[in-house]
């Protein structure tokens, strides 16, 4: 495991705010754009802008081209999908909500590994994580898993839906490992505008809708460019300095962001049972990770 120093530890820090910032931004635009809609403009905005970024890198379209469908399929399993859930599921619920239920996504990829995969199979630390994870998303969802009337299940089950659809995204990528990871991100995000642009247009028919105010194409713009955008090349940045497992840390920054965020904002609150939820599922997380295994065995 490679250590991290100040800068990276502050890049890291920075990207969680981003990515915590993403469902802030969503939950602006929702009551304005609908979901698919909000789909396309991010992903499409995004892909953009890496085009312009990364267009003139020698070969970098011939890599887009030889791997049109496998970017078809990570575009939907990682972005289409997910990106659709989630903002549906905000239409309801509030931001901080979102974001704890959508950190369960290394939970689910733990238990799809586990069946698709001979290379990661789980460890006594991997089983208790999922544990204390699932435990987690049991109690933020609460009265609500046994009484639609306490509050409206739909809402949470997109959220995890769209955690799940993460997970198998990540072990397709795995067939990606020889890219440079701009070229995933510009062919993915690419992929999935083609694929939310005739969705959102005979689903939404946004042509008919109202123009939202300018704080909504604001948000838009920032869940675009910022929390996407410029939000992978900052992971990139993050990767290359410090390795996967510890850029992987960051989904332990995204929900107590978009809490605060939800907090100071909206004026959003979480009852102590999402707060109990978010523990158990930031514990899980660190088990998963086995920093507290490595540790304990590097002090015997």
């Amino acid at each position: 495991m490679r250590s991290m120093n100040a800068f990276s530890w502050s890049l890291l820090v920075l990207l969680g705010l981003i990515w915590g910032a993403s469902f802030y931004f969503a939950r602006v635009a929702v009551p304005y754009v609908p979901p698919m809609t909000l789909v396309f403009l991010r992903v499409a905005i995004a892909a953009l802008a890496l085009h312009l970024v990364f267009g003139r890198t020698p070969g970098f379209y011939s890599q887009l081209r030889r791997r049109a469908f496998a970017f078809l399929v990570l575009g939907l399993l990682n972005n289409a999908i997910p990106f659709t859930l989630i903002f549906t599921g905000q239409t309801v619920i509030g931001a901080g909500l979102a974001s704890i239920l959508n950190a369960t996504t290394p939970l689910w990829t733990v238990l799809i590994a586990q069946v698709l995969t001979s290379d990661e199979k789980i460890s006594p630390n991997k089983l208790i994580g999922c544990a204390l994870g699932l435990a987690g998303t049991a109690v933020l969802i609460g009265p609500a898993a046994f009484d639609l009337r306490a509050a409206p299940l739909w809402p949470m089950l997109c959220i995890i839906a769209a955690a799940i659809s993460y997970g198998f995204a990540v072990i397709w990528a795995k067939r990606f490992r020889d890219m440079p990871p701009r070229s995933i991100a510009t062919g993915q995000l690419t992929a999935s505008s083609f694929l939310m642009l005739p969705l959102a247009a005979f689903w939404d028919q946004p042509w008919h809708l109202p123009a939202p105010p300018p704080g909504v194409l604001f948000a838009i713009l920032a869940l675009a460019l910022v929390s996407t955008a410029f939000a992978y090349i900052l992971y990139f940045r993050i990767l290359a300095r410090a390795g996967a497992t510890n850029a992987s840390l960051v989904t332990l920054l995204v929900p107590p962001s978009a809490i605060l965020l939800g907090v100071l904002l909206l004026g959003e609150s979480l009852s102590i049972g999402e707060f109990s939820g978010l523990l158990l599922i930031a514990l899980g997380l660190l088990i998963l990770d086995n920093r507290l295994v490595v540790r304990r065995r590097r002090k015997s």
